[in-house]
């Protein structure tokens, strides 16, 4: 009997089993996005707030079929989930179209799909599923972590000829948790860093696009070049500085409202959040963050199989990268390197992929209990 119905369970007991604080934090964090996109718009439903909401209304729903599907479903197709993804990439560097110097999109039917965003999502499902098949052995073992790499490696490489760092360090920093979790020896994550500091002025004048090294310098010396390289930030910093404590009021920010405030509707949508709601609003969204991911890691620990532990976490990792990444990218902290806020920030692709995540993550705790087993 097909894995997608042999749960004696009805679907409508599953639905009721799910995780419902989680969904509801989900739901809200998503809800804040919309009223922010229809701020950033200067209140009205289009450009951003319409599409949207359409893009949640389609993968909300998509999100819980995911979550009541057998696990089993999802542990077969993790490969071909993999290769898919990384076809995908391939398909853009060959036939993807360019736009603002980078050719990470392309269109079917009218709608623009970002291949890099669910290939971080494939890449930890197939990493969860090598290493629920490893003999605990062998983990120890150098020859079988080679594979992993090849699998973490290959997408990120494909990413960053885009050119895409950003997206690219979250594929590879969320692939080298699941490796962590996995049981991998510390040595070789200090050997692996240790490579990666020696190889930095390869990367300097070899890797990088100018953009991207103006972008690091930026960030070393943010006074350098205020109204070129460093005006996102230099703005970015007012607007979160003018809100204060209680914030300018919903619509109410200068900044975000007077066009000062660049990608204010993906990019820089937390600083137009704390420059309207201010430092209590700033505060609250970040709780809202780190209760999903509480209650995410909270999955991955009582998952009794490998797969569920290691796919959970690495679900965890890539929503915790993306808002750590975004906030500290958006206050000055980071780089900046194009990175959204999840469930926030406006796009149909990062929407589609965090809900596509949740599900997954859903899934692995209705599914703590079941036996996975491979069938290939």
């Amino acid at each position: 009997m097909s894995l997608l119905t042999e749960n004696k369970t009805s679907v409508f007991q599953r639905i009721l089993s799910l995780n419902w604080p989680l969904i509801s934090l989900i739901f809200l964090l998503s809800v804040i996005g919309i009223f922010m996109l229809y701020s950033a718009a200067g209140g009205v439903f289009k450009p951003w707030l319409l599409k949207q909401i359409i893009y949640f209304a389609i993968f909300f729903p998509v999100m819980i079929v995911i979550a009541v599907i057998d696990i089993r479903f999802w542990f077969n197709t993790s490969y071909l989930a993999y290769f898919l993804g990384v076809t995908l990439l391939i398909i853009v560097s060959i036939k993807g179209y360019n736009s603002m110097g980078a050719t990470r999109w392309f269109k079917i039917a009218g709608i623009t799909i970002q291949p890099s965003e669910i290939t971080k999502l494939f890449t930890v499902l197939a990493l969860a599923k090598y290493f629920y098949n490893l003999e605990a052995d062998n983990i120890e073992k150098s020859r079988y972590v080679i594979l992993p790499i090849i699998i973490i490696a290959l997408p990120a490489l494909l990413i960053i000829d885009q050119p895409d760092l950003g997206t690219a360090i979250i594929l590879v920093l969320a692939g080298v948790s699941v490796l962590f979790m996995a049981g991998v020896k510390a040595w070789k994550f200090i050997a692996g860093g240790i490579s990666a500091l020696i190889a930095i002025p390869f990367l300097w004048y070899f890797v990088l696009y100018d953009y991207q090294k103006n972008r690091i310098l930026t960030f070393l010396y943010p006074d350098s070049d205020p109204t070129g390289a460093g005006y996102n930030i230099t703005q970015s910093k007012i607007a979160i500085g003018s809100g204060g404590f209680f914030g300018k009021g919903y619509l109410g920010g200068t900044q975000g409202q007077l066009d000062f405030l660049p990608e204010r509707q993906t990019d820089f949508i937390f600083t137009m959040l704390t420059e309207e709601l201010g430092f209590i609003g700033g505060v609250g969204v970040l709780l809202l963050y780190l209760a999903i991911i509480y209650l995410g890691t909270a999955i991955s620990l009582r998952s009794k199989h490998q797969f569920g532990k290691l796919l959970a976490i690495g679900v965890v990792n890539i929503f915790f990268l993306h808002m750590f990444v975004n906030m500290g990218m958006v206050m000055g902290l980071l780089p900046v390197v194009g990175t959204p806020l999840p469930l926030i920030s406006y796009g149909g692709t990062i929407t589609a992929t965090m809900l596509i995540s949740f599900g997954l993550l859903l899934n692995v705790d209705l599914y703590r209990n079941t036996e996975v087993k491979s069938n290939i």
